[in-house]
């Protein structure tokens, strides 16, 4: 017997991928998988990539999440702090929605509004001391996967001095699964190809998270919806402090990190190229013009910023070696 799961919230894309990546864990045991309006339909009709798991997606309910050790909750913003209050405090939890990620109740009101439920442990291991909180935890907050991006590219900058904290600047392209399967008309196929699109400009929800976890106190964020089904691309600047070799800094802060690569000289980050996998590329110049650092992200949004980051915290909180089940490359073409 293997570590028994759940994953509640299974129907959407981000539970479709760790479905996946459970279901393929040498260690993990999927046991129950459950929905809101697809409950009572086939998994593999529902995610016709999963085609062979014979399972029925149950009620999202904590009577079908209770009797598992380890429980992930892929369910919209606001609706995870309730059901996980209801599960055993021995049962480890993983939440990837945003109820538990700000420490601040007012930048959740002011991001999110209603009620704000508390912070969790903060799910991204690559940060400083925080793969150690993560494996002593039992509820845990998976980053939001813009934050992912540019918490990884601008981190370790502002640690170390060499990034401005308060004159951060992103712009980042992500592909349209990154807002959910329900269907929207600005979604659709004919509307979302041949064309870029921003959204949220200046008021995106990851803000106050970026800043939380990287020490930024000002940061403009201005996200760019891209025909694609998957991944993204974030391009952060700051202010560098004189001499600093950013690349040099990233280089140094990811050395141990098996899932961050800082990409050899001249070669540049691009979104296929971390597509099913849990990494994060990364490369940093300074600007021969403005003289502002320069740092470009990307990961799959599934991967890296959701389903494979989740597992990643799982791990650690179930003693396992943090890269089990996951793959540090992606696919292509």
């Amino acid at each position: 017997m293997g570590i028994r799961v759940a994953v509640a919230g299974a129907s959407g894309y981000a539970g479709g991928e760790l479905i996946r990546l459970v279901a393929g864990h040498p260690e993990f045991e999927l046991v129950a998988a459950t929905a809101h309006s697809q409950a009572g339909h086939r998994l593999d009709v529902v995610h016709p990539q999963l085609a062979g798991l014979d399972m029925i997606l149950g009620e999202t309910d904590a009577a079908t999440l209770a009797d598992v050790d380890l429980v992930f909750l892929a369910l919209p913003h606001g609706q995870s702090a309730a059901l996980a209050a209801q599960l055993p405090p021995e049962v480890r939890v993983v939440d990837l929605g945003a109820d538990h990620r700000l420490a601040d109740p007012y930048a959740w009101a002011n991001y999110y509004g209603g009620t704000h439920a508390g912070p969790w442990t903060y799910g991204l291991p690559e940060l400083p001391g925080q793969r150690e909180l993560i494996a002593g935890a039992t509820r845990v907050a998976n980053t939001g996967c813009y934050a992912a991006a540019i918490i990884l590219a601008l981190a370790p900058l502002v640690a170390a001095g060499a990034a401005a904290p308060a004159d951060v600047v992103v712009v980042a392209a992500s592909g349209t699964s990154g807002a959910g399967k329900a269907a929207k008309p600005h979604l659709l196929g004919s509307e979302v190809m041949g064309d870029l699109s921003p959204y949220r400009v200046g008021t995106h929800q990851h803000v106050p998270e970026i800043k939380q976890a990287t020490g930024a106190t000002g940061l403009s964020l201005t996200p760019v919806l891209a025909p694609m089904p998957r991944g993204i691309l974030a391009t952060v600047t700051a202010v560098p402090a004189r001499g600093v070799d950013p690349r040099a800094v990233l280089a140094e802060a990811y050395a141990e990190a098996p899932f961050v690569h800082v990409l050899p000289e001249g070669a540049w980050p691009h979104t296929a190229a971390t597509l099913g996998s849990n990494s994060c590329h990364l490369q940093a110049t300074v600007d021969v013009d403005s003289r502002r650092m320069i740092v470009l992200s990307a990961l799959d949004n599934l991967g890296k910023g959701a389903a494979g980051q989740a597992v990643q915290n799982a791990n650690l909180m179930c003693g396992l070696p943090e890269a089990t089940g996951l793959s540090v490359w992606g696919i292509a073409p």
